[in-house]
């Protein structure tokens, strides 16, 4: 199935928790420190996809 692996599920978990974080850090007030990890953190996810589907845990290299 086309990103239903390890890799992609993994990616698209940091990018949400991310988002969650910089929104949270928006709340009530401006904490920018903390809106800057959860932009790196979701900026990251995709990195971090891609090492792993290079390392063999994406679509096509998974053993059925």
């Amino acid at each position: 199935m086309h990103g239903s692996s390890p890799a992609a599920w993994t990616a698209v978990l940091l990018a949400l928790v991310g988002v969650l974080i910089g929104g949270i850090g928006l709340i009530p007030e401006p904490n920018w420190i903390v809106f800057t990890i959860g932009c790196v953190l979701a900026g990251i996810s995709g990195i971090v996809g891609k090492v792993m589907a290079a390392a063999g845990l994406g679509v096509g290299g998974q053993q059925h």
